[in-house]
């Protein structure tokens, strides 16, 4: 197995560091070699908060994966979200100096340079730059204009930015990690590659992407992104809500959450009791499962409302044929889809990664919350088809600075050592 062949995708999201670890099989479809999870103290609704903390889960998801694929990790695609993500509109236009030659790829590869230059806002800086369609010599609604004659090539483009600081504290727990990136990629465009289908982004879509920090919008038409959001709401909140509503700890709301959390309280039991074991010898606490799920039904509808109203500045309410996919771990509540038909008045359906895995995976990746992952592997296997098709050198540590095996087993094993040290010293302070 080539290295060229594999490829890592990095989700480094609020509630989890996730690496997998995949290459695409002949059948097109993807084996996920391993799979590496650690928690995400050090980040905060889709923002390093604490590098440190940070680069400690990004080691252990990728020591995980790299036992279970028995590969060695160098280099990752990355996930970036956040509140800080912006989208834009913007027109671009080149002229050619021979219009006999036919447009070529490096033509369009200049349009889309150009849109990079931009002036931004003081602290931004341009993540993603999309054509949707282009004009050639006045010719509008055209996809791929490689191949074409003409003089004018123009096109309009979905600007995605971030802010500088947020890019760059990725950047910087990636390289202390003692890894190199190959891209960085807006996660609701990867979750997109993992649960859409080609029909549905044509027929047009909305993807939410449910996380624990953020619920990421991308809306597609005609198989073209249109519209993209991040909500500074997810899973997490829901979380806090259950602790103050009703007054238990945190391990424990997050625990009836997932085991019995419902988005409509109507379809529950008015009978229906869980008993919470007490703290330090207290009484047991008994919560009723409809209490539960008034909680979680009232922040999801708030989290919904503002989804439909992202919806609708998009301006393609009327064209979303195809309704709401829904994913990620937030996804995995029940009666999620008829509580979003409700609000919004489209249809809804669970989007899970199933239709790009290998058949022979185990059911635990297959799950929604996996959904970004899967589709960093994606986006990196079809970035690696791409330049292999232009004819470019394909080098798996393009971003990274090659280090000799006894130097990189060197790195790793001084990583562990001050880990260790300072494990130790928390303890010995705690004992204190």
């Amino acid at each position: 197995m080539e290295n060229s062949e594999i490829v890592v995708g990095l989700d480094i999201g609020t509630t989890k560091i996730c690496a997998i670890v995949g290459r695409k099989t002949e059948h097109g479809k993807i084996e996920v070699l391993g799979v590496g999870k650690a928690d995400s103290p050090g980040v905060s609704r889709g923002t390093v908060t604490n590098i440190e903390k940070t680069v400690r889960g990004i080691r252990e998801a990728i020591e995980m994966a790299e036992l279970k694929s028995n590969a060695e990790i160098n280099v990752v695609n990355v996930g970036i979200a956040g509140q800080h993500i912006k989208s834009h509109q913007h027109q671009g236009m080149l002229t050619r100096n021979n219009n006999n030659d036919e447009i070529s790829h490096a033509d369009v590869d200049r349009l889309i340079a150009d849109m990079h230059k931009l002036a931004m806002n003081p602290g931004e800086e341009i993540i993603h730059v999309l054509p949707q369609e282009y004009v050639v010599d006045n010719e509008p609604g055209i996809f791929d204009p490689v191949g074409m004659s003409g003089v004018r090539m123009g096109a309009n483009f979905h600007i995605i930015t971030g802010q500088v600081t947020s890019v760059q504290n990725i950047i910087k727990c990636v390289t202390k990690a003692s890894l190199g990136y190959d891209d960085i990629i807006l996660e609701p465009l990867a979750s997109a590659e993992a649960v859409l289908d080609p029909d549905e982004k044509d027929a047009g879509v909305v993807l939410v992407d449910i996380g624990g920090g953020t619920t990421d919008v991308a809306i597609f038409h005609k198989g073209i992104i249109r519209h993209t959001a991040v909500i500074p709401f997810g899973g997490n909140i829901i979380t806090d809500d259950i602790v103050e509503g009703l007054q238990i700890l945190r391990a424990q709301a997050e625990l009836l959450k997932v085991r019995f959390g419902s988005t409509l309280a109507d379809e529950n039991a008015d009978n229906e009791i869980i008993s919470i074991p007490g703290l330090k010898g207290r009484a047991p606490k008994e919560v009723s499962v409809k209490n539960l799920a008034y909680i979680i039904q009232a922040r999801m509808e708030e989290i919904m409302e503002h989804v439909y109203y992202e919806i609708k500045c998009s301006g393609y309410e009327k064209k979303l044929t195809t309704g709401v996919v829904l994913t990620g771990g937030g996804a995995q509540l029940k009666h999620l889809p008829q509580l979003v038909e409700f609000v919004t008045g489209m249809d809804a359906r669970i989007g899970y990664p199933t239709e790009h895995i290998a058949k022979s995976q185990s059911a635990d990746i297959k799950s929604p919350m996996f959904a970004t992952g899967i589709g960093l592997v994606i986006k990196g296997i079809q970035a690696l088809e791409e330049r292999k098709v232009r004819g470019e050198e394909v080098s798996v540590e393009r971003h990274q600075q090659s280090l000799p095996e006894r130097e990189k087993w060197f790195h790793k094993f001084l990583n562990k050592a001050k880990d260790f040290i300072k494990e130790d010293i928390d303890d010995k302070d705690f004992l204190k």
